[in-house]
Formats: structure tokens, C-alpha cells, sequence
């Protein structure tokens, strides 16, 4: 193979997977685990990766396929389907499959299927694993060194070709340790010995078969002659002559008798002659020995190494001869050899079986010399099921039938044997084997190797404690998990302890000791052997209740607590079992495997039972894997097999998908009378995956109904509720199925009881196939009529430039007369390539010079093809992409690389050029049109059709302008849009609309793709966010938040930047019944996104109540005083049931809107106010932040005013940049909400409605300059501003835990980690959250950095809250001060701008960078770390100490040196790094900080003085000096 000509091979796995992957088409490698590799995996792999390629796979690539499956998950279902479609198959496995695995074994040996069995366990083999199995109808093969496991691995494929028979080739590999590493196999060698000419036609056929459960009647067939190479070939230098006198010699020696027919069956010969022929004869033994011998004596002339049916060694005048079926020949035949005269043993021969079935009883005594006398049988079975081993049953029956000189055969069994004991061991055999009355099965050698043990452990993943652990939330002591790894189950290995028939019984067992329980308690209480009689009294009341576990839990304890006070010995004695005075939840706890084979897996006689238990079965297959990890396997869906049942509880949950279903299932589940299984998903790639992968697998599975979530409850039929509960939006579909045929499934299930999720294939594939196909041809009909030449236009778009202009190219060609297709690259059928005329493809650039996820399955497709000829078509490449984009000169190569790539390539295969490739740049100062234009210029001359006279004039395209004047005052038609059930989604104009009223519309980002894939639109939804002045929610509004997340929205809130609720995930048929339970909280959403003033954001302060109030009164004032007038929100939102779309006023009365008109404002206006000195809100980062002063009396005089702050900006185009405001003075309270009137309408009336990266306030006042800015507003208001007051700033953090004010009222601030408030099964924060609000009497206080604050607790109600806050572990604040000072906004999945990861990577990102803090003795110490996944800032990023930025996914541009307190920006220091770069930078610069900084230095300061970064003065220098200067350099 590829790169291995001066490798040595050093283990039998690893000679054992070379010849398997040569040889197969598809090779199953079970392994211990999915995340754990065996011997063989982990050489297959590697192999498999570096795209070796095999000597008979029909693969494109010659590649075969390799199929990891679970040890336990029934690994030789995937046998069946691709060796029935004419692919070779190999199993390179460990014998503990084997027995498990009986009833496949006997429906597989009709077809050429090979197993590589290493005997297990490694310290001490079994062989029973082999006897067990021997008449499976199997071809058995055994090798006991490294170069026989080389060679019997190829004899064993070769074989199975030749016979049609399936193969098992076994060895120990411990047999081999001490080998010298050998050479790779000679693939010439291999080549011959298969016989390709066998292989192909083998490959050519498929084979029928009814299902694996069915007898296919199928038998092998075999060829009148042995079958050999032409006449006059020479094989590897051995003429087909030679191999068949060899084959033919062999015949004549070959028993008459065969010990065993196959019900199998290899492809009959074809006949060329014009008569009928009798029929082929069935492969016996006899064909299998022919067959062999044929094989080795070619290996032999090949590599010169001869084999034997059974190999004798020793001298050929033995008289005693040991028949050895185990590991130790090799110490055995080392003993002998070394034996002095003597020794009993000496000259002694030994006997091993090479071919083990078919048994050859005739070759046995070819084999053993005339001269031996005595056998002494050598079998390690550890598991006898006969009084006489396998082995000695088989030599006694081949010697005793016939005439020979051999006396006595005596049977031993084979124990563990070392150096250091084999001599001992035989002189105790020899002893025993000529004396006159040999003892039959005399144990020899230790019956357990020392540290024995289990190839293939079970451990529970540390993933999967995520359900166990909410086990012990909701039962606490009352669960019981029978079948738990950390039960102590003596004497019994832990793959029968976790089985569920185990676990079952030993339930069973629990209940019976229960009722005993139960009988000694009655006994107890009429007794009078209590020491006081208060006992008495509470053992009966705990008789009479203990069925029912609410009073059960009760009564229990009073009775522990009786019985403990009195002490007595009865007492004690009822104390050893007191688990049992509560009534116990009783869990079985497994994993998919136990979906393979309900009947004999324990689940079917859990459920027949009828018994009170409960099975919790984790399924941790990935979605994405799922295909490969299950297509035809027949994993049976437990689900509704149990339904069919009737009388058992069923439940379909994922914890990542929605915790409080999770609870929901275990409650009902505890609380059913009868069996209950519950289905939770879990799934991962391997033990060290982290939380987002987990979320995201789930995501796609329950999204697509892979796998819903559902309850089945038998016994609301009984209430007249309906049995089953759908918790997710679709079901696969045969549980639609079971749902629509109800009545008649039962018979149907009972006739075959298995709805496998094979049976839900992922059509994916084939839909996206069938709609190119349907796509293309559609439009060539249409295309038909029309004359002049096609021009298909092909686009990869990742931001929307790439279809824009594709689309706009399109209508430009066909007003040119061109007959033009535009689509997708994804959605091109590549076949049709070749046909094409002319063809244009149109690309961006994502990621690190990557691909648009809607063009990589086209550049896939393409980049490897070795067929497409494009001779005839003609071809162009428009190119899209940022030559900043990569600073770095060896990152230069990224610039438009997805273009280039597809302009060599397509060059390649033949296409001519119809003009150069063009290269759009966002750095021209008209962007990509710049490079766009001249290209399309070209294009046209190209076509000849540059030149057209009366072309129309294009329409200017629909900007945001346009939508709002159209929009009737933000009504569009966004009621018709609700109204349309026919997608989720809204048109673009109405989605910009919805911002004005508080919502966004967004799609899941995580499962776009999939969903695509799968034919169906993105998985859309709305993001609801509510207008919440100051950020102060009462108590009962918490709850009615909490009610919204739970019931219409994702059962997760979001703690804004801007003090506010932020719900995520509903979808459209919720959004009017959440907006509506909003408004019914007394809350609203109007204004809190759109280009309007949005929330008015106000230090929270606990430390000052009653200033507080003073501000916040203002916030509420300035947010009233700048709302929107429109009564569209009332009309669209709050109207009646019959959604009738009428005005508020009339149809006659038309709104007015007298701030802000009917266009509204250029782009969205934030204001915040901040109390010093304390600017948590960031006050520099807003259109107008306000400082409060306070007034020489203690009460608010006013403010200073800021304004033209803002934190928007676009990667490489230095054109836009982040902001802090700037002073304009002092105002009075009285006057500051008509000063921010004015500000806004200067900016209404003089922003940019052009360039909407141009039109924030700040770009505004930067081109006006502050002093015209400024004059223009106080000659509106008739005013002007005051000097400002003085004022300073500390921090800009929250400051966690308990405060009091001056009023005697207690707060306490909750670390809520980026404002994610979500229940987990480690964290139940938002159910601790809803239990505070429940009881709490005060308010809830949002802070701008995404925490919250609990407000105005009186004394006493301290301890009730404190209590609730340590039992939910929200009393916990110690965390690093980096973590504490940290935030991020939403970003991926939601965010339709997020270019990579924020809310879920950046906790990631600093647990990994904690210890280096820790190190240097900076973990308490306050940083400033902010991450987004775009450059718009809504987590004020500009402003950190240290901010990452999202560039693309897992790249960051990486800014320093933010001012601590909020007051000055950062500046860019690091672009596009990923993570690996970011700790290598942050490591050493917080060492270097540790030690050089000053007293009370902050980090920001520090990177300034230091000369890490230089100081952004503001923002129209933000750009200026960076640590990285970007290069034009190629």
C-alpha cells in the first residue's frame, strides 16, 4: 500500500487489515466503541485516510468502505446487504461477538464473507468462542504467528471467493508478541492469489435475498473441475500446469466421507455449451480441501511457505504426540525441543489444526506419524458445555474408525501456562498420558491468568450521565438503577450485569424483597419488641400509605425518624433496609444496543411482563451518521414496539432538544402503573465532543423527525385525554403511520414486530437528486421557443452578492436574447456538464478560501472526476472576494481561491475560455462591481451580443427606503405573511418590517444544510424581543417570560446588551399568541428593533435605590416621549381571533407619524444612561448616552450628554468603524427627553438614506463635525447645552453577590453566563430562576452585561430566597474574573449575520485560558473579554479590554487595549486567527502582564504602555496603526 515499501508489520491485526483491506470491498471493523479504536481499526483507518486503494474494490476511487459498529450493536447486521449486492465483505472483530451472533453466522456462510477473529480475552483466549460455532457451516482457518496470520488472512479471502462459502479466519495475538516484525504483504502475491477474474465475477451478480431473518434456500454450488488459472498461464510464476497437478495430488488423498455439506452457494460456471448440463454438485468438504491445497501450494511456489490441512512438528518416530487447541503451541513446541533425554516429554511431537472445519478426519491421519502411540488432546475451553471437549470428541471419532497403531487419546484442558511452568505442565501431561489409567479433562496450568481481562469493558460514557443525573434530581434516593456499573454484582462480568434480562431480574428480585420488607414491617408493628411505642404507630401509618409515593415519602420519614430515636435491635434491623420505606423508582438503564435484537435482548420480556419498571435506553447515534451507522441494520425502533404492546408508557425525549420534556417523560414514566420505556437521544462522536456538537446532532435529528419527541400515556384513554403527545413539529414516517392506522398496527406488529429506522431512510440524496433533474428539464422546456444561444449561470453565494449577480446577469442575457439558466451550484445536476454551450459560474469566498456551502457538493463533484470531458463547452469565472481579508502574505493564496480553483479546473478537463477569469474586490473603491463590470463587459463581446440596441432600462433595486415608504406606516402585508401557511417564513420586505414591531425572522443555522438536503425550506423562526425601559421586570413578569420561552418559544430566554428579553425559536403560527401574552404582561415589543429609537437602556444600581428610581423614571420618559405613533403593531398584533386587518381609527383615518415620518430614521438609534461611576451600560457606545449627575441635594440634576457613539462596522473596509460619543454638555432632567428628540430628528432629517453602512449618527456628526452637529440641534430645540458637569468612572462591570442599600433592602446579582437563562441536567438555573419568582416580593433588574439582578429583598424574606438560591446553585458567583467579566452575543445557530461562534464557544474559549490565569495569579483579577460572531457589536466588543471577532467560522479578528471603564475603543491586533493562535498569543501576555504591570494597571492599559497596541484616540483612527498591517503584497 501507498507509502509502506520500508514499513515492517509488527501485530497479527495489523498484517490481518492490510490483506483485509485489499481484498474487501466493504470491511465492518467492530470496535469497542465508536470513540475507542480496536487493533484492527486503528491500521483501517489510517489506511482509509490516506485513500490506499484496494485490490478488487469497485469503488470511483478503488477505495473501500470501512463500517465502525459498536461491538454490542449487533455488528454483522451490516454484512448482509452489501454481500448480497455483489461487494466483498470482510468482519475484523474480536471473539466476543461470536456466539451472540449464532443466527447470523448460519444465514451468512452460504455467501464469501470473511471474519478476522482475534480470540479474546488478550491475557488467556477462550477457544470455546470457536467450538461453539463449529458447525455453523463455516470454512475455519487458524494462524499462531505473525507470518501465518499474513498468510492464512489472504488464504482465507481467496477461499471464500473460490467456494462462495464464508470463511472464519481465528488466532491468538498474543501467540505472536515475541515475532519478529515481518514485510507487508507483496501485492503482486495477493493480486494472484485472489484470482480477480473470480472476484469480478462474483461482483458482477447480485444475490436475492427475503430479509436476513429467512431461510433463502440458496446452496453452494461448484464447478466439475478444480478450479485453476487458464491452461499455459503462469500465476505469479507457477503455471497453471503445476497448481493443478498439486490440486490434483491433494484430491486423491481426500477422504471419501465429508464430515459437513454447506447450505451455501458461490455463482455457478456458465456453460458454453448448446446442451442442457446436469446440475453443479453441491461444495462439500472434499471442494473446500481441493480448494486449499490449491491456494497454498500457489502461495508456496510464490513466498515458499507450505501449509497443511494439519501441521505436524516433531520427529516423524514419535510415540507420544500432543493435539494442541490453544495459545502455548509455540512455548509447548520450545519445551520439547530443549527436553533432555530423560525428560517424559522429550521427542514428543505436536499436532495442530490448520483447516478446523470442515474437520478432514482422513488428513488427521495422513498427518500423524505411523510410530505415535499416544495423544494427549490440549483444549482451552473455558466455557464446557459437554463433558468431553469439542476437540476430543473430533479426534477420537477420526482415529477410532479407523486401523491404526494409536492406543490411548486422553482429553486435557488447557489453563493458563507460562515459561516459567511448561515444563512442569508436561511432565504432569506426559505423566498422566502414560500411565495405565489416564484421568480424562485433567485441568494443566492455572485456571486464571494473572489481571485477566474483558476485551471489550462496558463503561458509561461520562456524556451520557446528562440523563442519570436528572434521575437524581426528580427521585433523588427513591431511584434505583438495577442494572447500574457501579452495582457491585459478585462473580459477574459487567456485560451480563448491564444487560436489561439482568437487570430485570434482579428488579424482580428487588420488588419480592420489598413485599418481604412489607411483611416483616407488619410483623414489626404488632410486636411488642420496640423500646417505646411510637414505632408502632408510624410503621402502620406507613402500611397503610406506602403505595402511594407522595404520602409514602411522608410517612418514611417519621418512621426512619422513630425508629432511629428508638434504637431498640428491632429498630436497627428495619434501619439496615430503610431505602425501602420509600417507594422506589426502578430503572433499567441501557444504550441502542439493546435495539438489534428485542427478542433476545431483554426489552421483549420486560415489556410481556407487565411489571412496574422502567427502561431509560440512550441512543448516541449522530444524526449525521446515521445512514452509515444504520442502514440496513435493523435497529428496531423501541418506540413503537412497545406501543404496539398496549399496556407500557413510551416517551421519545433528547435533553439537548428540550430538558423540560425530559422531566416530563421521567415523571409520567414513575407515575405509570405498568412498563415504561423512555427513548433519550444523546448524541456523539466520541467521550470528548463538546456541548455544541451534542446540540447540534440533536438539533438536526429532532428538526427532520429523525427522531421526535413524543409521550404515549395508555392511561389518559381512561381520562378521555388522547394517548399520544407530539413535543416536537415531525415525526418520521412510519410513527405517522402507527398513529393513522391505530386500530389496525396491533395485528400488523404482532405478524413483524419491527419498525426499524431503516425503514425512515434518508432520502436526502436522491430528493436533491430528483429535484436538479426536475429543475433542469423544467426549464429547458420552457426554454425551448425562445431563440438565440443558452447561457447557464451558475452561483456559490455565501452573503447574497454571488445570486445577486447571477440573477442580475441572467435577466441582462435574456434581454440580450440569450436563453439563460441561473441556479445554485447545488442544485446542478453535474452529469450535464459536458452538454453545456456556454456556461458562467459566479463564486464567493467563504470561510479560509473556502467554498459557499451552496456550491461545495458541485466543486465535490467536479475536483476528483476523472470522466467529465468538456471539449465542447465554453466557460467563464467571476470571482468574488477581499484581498484584506487574509493580512498574512502565506495567506495570500485564500484571496478568491474558490474561483481560481474553478478556472483551473474546468481548464483542465478541456473547456475553453470564453473570456478571463474576473476578481471582484471589496477593496476597490466601488467593491466588486469594480472587477464585476469590466468582466461582464468582456462576457457580452464574447457572446457577441455586447452591442444591442433598445435594451430596457433596469429597475434600481427595492432598498430599505423604498419598504418603509411603501409600508403604510410598517404594516406591509405582514398579516397576509402570518396568514400564509404554506411556508414559515415572511417576505424580505415584511422581515424588514417586523424588525419595527420587535421581531426578527431567522433560521437555524445548524440544521440549514440538512434540511436542504432533504428537500425541505430552512428551519425558520422568530426572534421576539421586548421593550423593557431600564431593564426592571416585576416578579410576576418573570413567570409570564418564563411561560412564554416554555410554551411558544425554544424553553430558553436571553438576557440582552440592551437590559431586555429575547426569546428565540418561534415559529410563525406563535409569533401573534407571543406577542399577544407579551402585551397581556404588560410589556410590549414595538420599537425594540428597526430604525427607530429601540430600548433605552439604565444602570440598574443597586447600591442606590432611591437615586435609582429618579433615573430609571427618566429612561421610562425618554422611551415614551420617542415611541412610534403607528397603530399598525395594535392592528397586526393585538387584534381579535378572526384576524381582521382594521386601523385603529378607520379605514379612513390615516396614521401620522410626528417624529419620525413615514421613512422613520436612516438606521436604528440606541440611547443608555449611566450612573457614575459605574458605566455598565457603556455609555461612549450609543447614538446618546446620558451621565447622570447627581445634585448637591442627593436627587438627579440632569445630564451630561453624549452623542455620534455606535459599534457597527464591516471587516476591510475601513469606510466604517466602531465610535465613542462625544461631550455636547450638561442638560437638565426636565429638558433631556426633548435634547434626544432633537439629536434624532437632526439625524432623521441628515443621515445617510444611501449607504446604510453610512448612516448611524456617528458617521453623521463625524462628516457634519461635532460643532455644526451640534449648532443644528440646539437651533431645534431653542437651547443650548450647558458646560458639562464632572463626573468619573471606576468600571463597567457587574459586581456580583449580596449589596444592601440605603434603604435597608437587599440585592443580590446572579453571574448569568452571556444572558443565557436555560434549565441543563448539571444546572437547573431556569427553574430556580421561575421558584424565586414565585415567592420574591421585589423586582428583577436586567443588567446591560447579560446578568441579573434579584431587587429590593426585605429582611425577612431572606432566608426563603437564599434557600431556593442554594438548593438551585444559584448562590454560586465563584468564578474567574475574566469569566465574570465576559460577554457575547447569540450568533450561531440563530443569527442570519454571525460569520462564526460567540454565545456557545466563548465559555469554551476561557475555561481554556483560565489556567493560565491561574498560573500567573490572575484569576480573580477583572479582564474585559467580549466576543461576537460579526462585526456589527451588539456585544460592544469594541470597547473590551480583549474582543474576538467573528471573521469566519472558528477564525477571529483579535482587537486589544479597550479602555476598562468603557471609555476608549480597542484596535485590531491579530486577523483571522483560530484557536490554537489565540492561546498561543493570550499565554505568554498574561504572564508578561502578571509581572510588569503597575498597581492597579488594567489589562487594556497595560497592552498600551507596554507597546503591545497602540491607542485608539477615537474612532476615525481606528484603523490607523494596528499590530497587524495588512499587505496588498500577492
Amino acid at each position: 500500500m501507498a507509502g509502506d515499501s520500508n514499513v515492517k508489520v509488527g501485530t497479527p491485526e495489523e498484517a490481518v487489515a492490510r490483506i483485509a483491506y485489499l481484498a474487501s470491498d466493504v470491511v465492518v471493523s467492530v470496535q469497542p466503541s465508536l470513540a475507542t479504536d480496536s487493533e484492527f481499526s486503528s491500521h483501517l483507518k489510517r489506511f482509509v485516510n490516506r485513500k490506499d486503494q484496494s485490490l478488487v474494490a469497485k469503488s470511483a476511487d478503488a477505495v473501500p468502505e470501512i463500517h465502525s459498529v459498536r461491538h454490542n450493536a449487533d455488528p454483522l447486521l451490516s454484512v448482509f446487504a452489501p454481500i448480497r449486492a455483489g461487494r466483498l465483505v470482510s468482519v475484523t472483530t474480536t471473539s466476543s461477538i461470536l456466539l451472540s451472533s449464532i443466527a447470523h453466522l448460519y444465514r451468512l456462510a452460504s455467501l464469501p464473507v470473511v471474519l478476522h477473529v482475534a480470540l479474546a480475552p488478550k491475557s488467556f483466549p477462550d477457544y470455546s468462542a470457536i467450538t461453539s460455532i463449529r458447525n455453523s457451516g463455516w470454512t475455519f482457518l487458524q494462524s499462531e504467528s505473525l507470518q501465518e496470520a499474513q498468510d492464512m488472512a489472504l488464504t482465507a479471502h481467496a477461499l471464500a471467493i473460490r467456494s462462495g462459502k464464508g470463511v472464519i479466519h481465528f488466532f491468538d495475538p498474543t501467540s505472536s508478541a515475541s515475532n519478529v516484525p515481518i514485510s507487508p504483504e507483496d501485492t503482486t502475491v495477493v493480486r494472484d492469489i485472489l484470482n480477480l477474474d473470480n472476484v469480478r465475477r462474483f461482483q458482477a451478480a447480485s444475490i436475492a435475498g427475503s430479509g436476513i431473518y429467512a431461510d433463502d434456500g440458496r446452496v453452494a454450488l461448484a464447478p466439475e473441475q478444480v478450479e485453476s488459472p487458464p491452461v499455459g498461464s503462469r500465476l505469479g510464476g507457477v503455471s497453471a500446469s503445476e497448481v493443478e497437478s498439486a490440486a490434483s495430488k491433494a484430491t486423491s488423498h481426500t477422504s471419501s466421507k465429508t464430515s459437513q455439506q454447506s447450505v451455501t452457494s458461490s455463482p455457478p460456471s456458465v456453460s458454453t455449451a448448446t446442451t442442457i448440463e446436469p446440475a453443479a454438485p453441491v461444495v462439500t468438504s472434499e471442494h473446500i480441501y481441493n480448494y486449499v491445497t490449491s491456494i497454498w501450494s500457489s502461495l508456496n511456489e510464490l513466498v515458499g511457505r507450505q501449509y497443511n490441512a494439519f501441521e505436524w512438528t516433531g520427529s516423524a518416530k514419535a510415540e507420544n504426540c500432543l493435539f494442541i487447541f490453544g495459545s502455548n503451541t509455540a512455548l509447548f513446541s520450545e519445551a520439547i525441543s530443549q527436553a533432555q533425554g530423560d525428560d517424559s516429554f522429550a521427542n514428543a511431537g505436536i499436532l495442530t489444526a490448520r483447516l478446523y472445519r470442515p474437520w478432514l478426519g482422513a488428513k488427521l491421519l495422513e498427518a500423524i506419524p505411523k510410530s505415535v502411540r499416544r495423544i494427549a488432546v490440549l483444549e482451552q475451553v473455558s466455557r464446557k458445555t459437554t463433558k468431553w471437549g469439542p476437540l476430543l470428541i473430533d479426534v477420537l471419532t477420526s482415529i477410532k474408525s479407523s486401523v491404526g497403531g494409536v492406543e490411548t487419546i486422553v482429553g486435557h484442558q488447557l489453563g493458563y501456562i507460562s515459561r516459567d511452568t511448561v515444563t512442569q505442565a508436561l511432565r504432569g501431561i506426559f505423566q498422566n498420558l502414560t500411565s495405565e489409567k489416564p484421568i480424562q479433562n485433567l485441568e494443566v496450568g492455572e485456571s486464571k491468568p494473572p489481571q485477566q481481562t474483558s476485551e471489550y469493558g462496558l463503561e458509561k460514557p461520562k456524556i451520557e450521565t446528562a440523563y442519570t443525573k436528572i434521575l437524581d434530581q426528580l427521585f433523588g434516593d427513591r431511584a434505583f438503577i438495577a442494572n447500574s456499573l457501579e452495582s457491585d454484582n459478585a462473580g459477574i462480568s459487567d456485560t451480563i450485569s448491564a444487560s436489561p434480562a439482568f437487570g430485570f431480574g434482579a428488579l424482580l428480585a428487588r420488588k419480592e424483597r420489598k413485599q418481604k420488607f412489607i411483611a416483616e414491617v407488619k410483623e414489626a408493628a404488632g410486636s411488642g419488641r420496640f423500646l417505646t411505642e411510637t414505632p408502632k404507630r408510624s410503621l402502620a401509618k406507613w402500611v397503610a400509605s406506602n403505595e402511594d409515593a407522595k404520602k409514602a415519602e411522608q410517612a418514611a420519614e417519621d418512621v426512619v425518624s422513630k425508629l432511629t430515636i428508638d434504637n431498640s435491635r428491632l429498630s436497627k434491623t428495619l434501619l439496615e433496609n430503610k431505602q425501602f420505606f420509600r417507594k422506589q423508582s426502578l430503572w433499567l438503564v441501557g444504550s441502542d444496543a439493546w435495539s438489534y435484537d428485542l427478542g433476545n435482548s431483554g426489552v421483549h420480556h420486560v415489556l410481556a411482563s407487565g411489571e412496574n419498571v422502567n427502561l431509560l435506553i440512550i441512543d448516541s447515534t449522530p444524526y449525521s451518521e446515521r445512514a452509515a451507522a444504520d442502514a440496513n441494520r435493523r435497529k428496531k425502533d423501541i418506540g413503537l414496539y412497545a406501543m404496539n404492546f398496549g399496556n407500557a408508557y413510551v416517551a421519545s425525549t433528547a435533553v439537548y432538544s428540550s430538558y423540560t420534556q425530559v422531566l416530563q417523560a421521567m415523571d409520567e414514566a414513575d407515575k405509570f402503573n405498568g412498563p415504561s420505556i423512555v427513548l433519550a437521544y444523546l448524541p456523539y462522536f466520541g467521550e470528548h465532543d463538546s456541548a455544541l456538537t451534542v446540540l447540534q446532532e440533536t438539533k438536526k435529528a429532532v428538526d427532520l423527525g429523525y427522531w421526535p419527541l413524543y409521550r404515549w400515556n395508555p392511561e389518559n384513554e381512561n381520562k378521555g385525554e388522547p394517548n399520544f403527545s407530539l413535543d416536537s413539529e415531525r415525526i418520521k414516517k412510519e410513527l405517522k403511520e402507527f398513529l393513522d392506522r391505530d386500530n389496525k398496527l396491533t395485528q400488523l406488529m404482532r405478524k413483524d414486530p419491527q419498525f426499524g429506522a431503516v425503514l425512515s431512510q434518508d432520502f436526502g440524496t436522491e430528493i436533491r437528486a430528483q429535484q436538479k433533474r426536475k429543475a433542469k428539464d423544467a426549464y429547458n422546456q420552457l426554454l425551448e421557443g425562445l431563440f438565440g444561444a443558452p447561457l447557464t449561470i451558475l452561483f456559490g453565494s455565501d452573503g447574497g452578492n454571488a445570486q445577486s449577480l447571477a440573477k442580475r446577469l441572467g435577466t441582462r442575457g435574456r434581454t440580450r436574447g440569450l436563453k439563460t439558466t441561473v441556479m445554485a451550484m447545488e442544485d446542478y445536476p453535474v452529469e450535464d456538464l459536458p452538454t453545456e454551450e456556454n456556461i458562467v459560474l459566479i463564486t464567493a469566498t467563504a470561510g479560509q478560501g473556502e467554498f459557499p456551502q451552496n456550491a461545495k457538493p458541485f466543486w465535490d463533484a467536479i475536483k476528483d472526476s476523472t470522466e467529465l470531458d468538456l471539449a465542447s463547452v465554453k466557460y467563464s469565472v467571476m470571482a468574488l472576494g477581499d484581498s484584506h481579508y487574509w493580512p498574512r502574505k502565506e495567506d495570500k493564496i485564500y484571496y478568491n481561491k474558490p474561483g481560481k480553483d474553478l478556472d483551473r479546473v474546468l481548464s483542465n478537463f478541456g473547456a475553453k475560455k470564453l473570456t478571463d477569469i474576473g476578481l471582484g474586490d471589496d477593496q476597490d473603491a466601488d467593491g466588486y462591481q469594480a472587477g464585476y463590470k469590466e468582466w461582464e463587459s468582456r462576457l457580452w463581446e464574447a457572446l457577441g451580443v455586447a452591442n444591442i440596441e433598445g435594451l430596457p432600462e433596469e429597475p434600481p433595486p427595492i432598498t430599505n427606503e423604498d419598504i418603509k415608504l411603501a409600508s403604510n406606516y410598517l404594516r406591509g402585508t405582514i398579516v397576509e405573511g402570518l396568514n400564509d401557511k404554506s411556508t414559515g417564513a415572511i417576505s424580505a420586505s415584511d422581515g424588514q418590517l417586523t424588525k419595527f414591531h420587535g421581531t426578527y425572522m431567522q433560521d437555524d443555522r445548524d440544521i440549514r444544510d440538512e434540511r436542504k438536503a432533504q428537500g425541505l425550506e430552512p428551519a425558520y423562526s422568530f426572534m421576539i424581543r421586548c421593550r423593557l425601559p431600564g431593564g426592571v421586570s416585576t416578579a410576576k413578569q418573570w413567570v409570564q417570560m418564563d411561560d412564554i420561552s416554555n410554551e411558544l418559544g425554544n424553553e430558553t430566554m436571553k438576557l440582552t446588551t440592551r437590559q431586555t428579553f429575547q426569546f428565540h425559536g418561534i415559529v410563525k403560527g406563535k409569533l401573534k399568541p407571543a406577542m399577544q401574552a407579551i402585551n397581556r404582561s404588560l410589556m410590549t415589543t414595538i420599537a425594540a428593533c428597526g430604525d427607530v429609537n429601540r430600548n433605552v437602556m439604565c444602570s440598574p444600581l443597586p447600591s442606590q435605590s432611591k437615586y435609582h428610581r429618579e433615573v430609571y423614571a427618566c429612561s421610562q420618559k425618554i422611551s415614551d416621549h420617542l415611541l412610534p405613533a403607528t397603530t399598525a403593531y395594535h392592528e397586526i398584533w393585538l387584534t381579535d381571533d378572526d384576524n381582521k386587518k382594521t386601523q385603529v381609527a378607520g379605514d379612513a383615518v390615516q396614521d401620522f407619524e410626528p417624529l419620525y415620518g413615514p421613512t422613520y430614521l436612516p438606521r436604528k438609534f440606541k440611547i443608555s444612561i449611566a450612573i457614575p461611576p459605574h458605566n455598565d451600560v457603556d455609555v461612549y457606545a450609543h447614538d446618546i448616552g446620558l451621565i447622570a449627575i447627581k445634585g448637591a441635594d442627593g436627587h438627579l440634576a440632569g445630564f451630561n450628554l453624549l452623542a455620534g457613539g455606535g459599534m457597527g462596522a464591516t471587516h476591510n473596509n475601513k469606510k466604517t468603524y466602531p465610535q465613542v460619543g462625544r461631550m455636547f454638555g450638561f442638560v437638565k432632567t426636565s429638558e433631556v427627553h426633548i435634547a434626544c428628540e432633537k439629536i434624532m430628528l437632526v439625524q432623521r432629517d441628515h443621515g445617510d438614506r444611501k449607504d446604510r453602512k453610512h448612516a448611524r449618527l456617528k458617521y453623521t456628526i463625524d462628516d457634519m463635525s461635532v460643532e455644526v452637529f451640534k449648532s443644528k440641534v440646539e437651533g431645534l430645540w431653542g437651547q443650548q447645552f450647558e458646560a458639562p458637569r464632572a463626573f468619573h468612572f471606576d468600571s463597567n462591570i457587574d459586581t456580583m453577590g449580596w449589596t444592601k442599600d440605603e434603604t435597608g433592602l437587599h440585592h443580590f446579582t446572579f453571574f448569568i453566563e452571556n444572558g443565557r437563562i436555560e434549565d441543563t441536567a448539571e444546572f437547573q438555573m431556569k427553574t430556580g430562576l421561575r421558584e424565586i419568582a414565585k415567592i420574591h416580593k421585589g423586582e428583577f433588574r436586567l443588567t446591560p452585561n447579560q446578568h441579573l439582578i434579584l431587587s429590593n429583598v426585605a429582611d425577612e424574606d431572606l432566608p426563603a430566597l437564599k434557600t431556593l438560591m442554594a438548593k438551585y446553585k444559584l448562590d454560586n458567583i465563584q468564578f474567574s474574573g475574566m469569566r465574570l467579566s465576559s460577554s457575547a452575543c447569540v450568533a450561531f445557530p440563530t443569527c442570519g449575520l454571525a460569520m462564526a461562534e460567540s454565545e456557545r464557544y466563548l465559555p469554551v474559549l476561557i475555561t481554556k485560558v483560565e489556567s493560565c490565569l491561574e498560573e500567573n495569579g490572575l484569576r480573580q483579577d477583572s479582564i474585559v473579554m467580549r466576543m461576537t460572531g460579526c462585526p456589527n457589536g451588539c456585544a460592544r466588543p469594541w470597547l473590551a479590554e480583549i474582543a474576538f471577532v467573528g471573521k469566519a467560522f472558528g477564525a477571529y479578528n483579535m482587537y486589544l487595549g479597550g479602555g476598562y471603564h468603557g471609555q476608549r475603543l480597542n484596535k485590531l491586533y491579530r486577523s483571522s486567527i483560530k484557536e490554537a493562535e489565540i492561546l498561543e498569543i493570550l499565554k505568554p501576555m498574561f504572564k508578561r502582564y502578571a509581572a510588569e504591570r503597575d498597581e492597579g494597571e488594567k489589562f487594556g492599559d497595560w497592552t498600551i504602555r507596554a507597546g503591545i497596541i497602540k491607542a485608539t484616540t477615537e474612532g476615525r483612527d481606528f484603523h490607523e496603526g494596528v499590530a497587524e498591517e495588512e499587505s496588498d503584497e500577492e
